[in-house]
């Protein structure tokens, strides 16, 4: 068993009450045990910052293909592994693709809160993984549904659930039954916006539009014409479609942390015929992108980190568009209104302004100094 006091979120943020690891991924590595013999594989979707990969280590499996949707969290799993002096030899990053299951007998995953996620993951498991695949879903019981279950059984001919254990439970499901439901991913026409988005299960919104970035949308023809532009966070890509639309001579770069979320607005930008003009990669707050080489950033930042409610990532946020945008570039940002970001904004970036505002949402410019 490893030493979980000694994992950290880094460099994902910190903070005294996010926390690295949690009694699910404890109960799961407890349950996983007795079918971790020596020299076994495992594969493990959603580890967050490396307790469930490290413990699969530590607990005998010869062999890991891991799915992680943050680039924060692959990072922390290497972060981790050298404070643990464990090698990491024998672990494999995949994206979510039968190359991560296929074959796969013993599958450890952490529940997204999404069921759309769920049921990604889970055909796909029931759809390439061995016939007597044994998944172990473990979640927090305050996240948990009964439509959690009916999303496992839509794939798997067995599901139950198994005794609460310091606040978690574990799900097993085994019989998968493949082409339980629509293939992933998905798309939706938005005839308002002239702009189909296409989604995977963990994407942000999924193939809808999201209150917030429809608020920001509204005001595409209100922007400063740029040449270069960054939607950073760019979820499922509307900002950056939209805005490469309007502007054909722009060059926008979008960019996202989340593996769904590249992989959709990648798919969405394509629908829209502008793969020439816009380029998605994945990146930690645009950590890839040159330092002030930006003429305007597009933002709708999250406000919840896991399931806290937090500012440290909008935060976060908006250091890195300071520093992705030349003097003079701006900012463009949409929050809850509740959060009252000006402030940070004011002394991150510089001058603020508001564009417009309503009781959910406040749409601001800032100026960079």
């Amino acid at each position: 068993m490893i030493d979980f006091d000694q994992l950290r979120r880094w460099p994902d943020v910190e903070a005294p009450e996010l926390v690295a690891h949690d009694a699910t991924d404890r109960l799961l590595l407890d349950e996983a045990a007795s079918r971790l013999s020596a020299g076994s594989e495992v594969v493990v979707v959603g580890d967050r910052y490396g307790a469930l990969t490290l413990g699969a280590i530590a607990g005998g499996a010869s062999s890991v293909r891991v799915h992680q949707d943050s680039l924060s969290g692959e990072r922390a799993l290497a972060a981790n592994a050298a404070r643990l002096a464990l090698s990491l030899d024998s672990v494999v990053q995949h994206d979510l693709d039968p190359a991560l299951v296929v074959g796969a007998r013993l599958v450890l995953v952490q529940l997204p809160r999404s069921l759309d996620a769920l049921d990604e993951v889970a055909a796909l498991v029931a759809a390439h993984a061995a016939p007597d695949v044994v998944v172990l879903a473990g979640g927090r019981l305050k996240h948990m549904t009964r439509a959690m279950n009916d999303v496992l059984g839509r794939h798997f001919g067995q599901v139950s659930a198994g005794l609460a254990r310091q606040k978690s439970r574990l799900l097993t499901a085994s019989v998968p039954r493949p082409g339980g439901s629509a293939p992933w991913p998905r798309s939706q026409r938005h005839a308002d916006l002239g702009l189909t988005v296409v989604a995977h299960g963990a994407a942000f919104a999924g193939s809808g539009v999201d209150i917030g970035t429809r608020q920001l949308l509204a005001l595409v023809d209100r922007m400063p014409e740029a040449a270069s532009v960054v939607d950073l966070g760019c979820g499922t890509g509307l900002l950056a479609a939209a805005y490469a639309r309007r502007a054909p001579g722009a060059r926008v770069v979008a960019t996202d942390q989340s593996a769904a979320a590249v992989a959709s607005a990648r798919a969405t930008i394509a629908a829209a015929g502008l793969a020439d003009q816009v380029e998605v990669r994945r990146a930690d707050a645009g950590d890839s992108l040159p330092e002030g080489g930006a003429d305007l950033v597009l933002l709708n930042p999250p406000f919840h980190v896991g399931a806290a409610v937090h500012t440290a990532i909008a935060q976060k946020l908006f250091d890195a568009a300071a520093g992705l945008l030349r003097p003079g570039g701006e900012l463009w940002t949409v929050y809850n209104s509740s959060l009252s970001y000006r402030g940070a904004l004011e002394h991150t970036v510089g001058t603020t302004r508001q564009v417009s505002r309503s009781p959910k949402f406040t749409v601001t410019a800032s100026t960079r100094r």
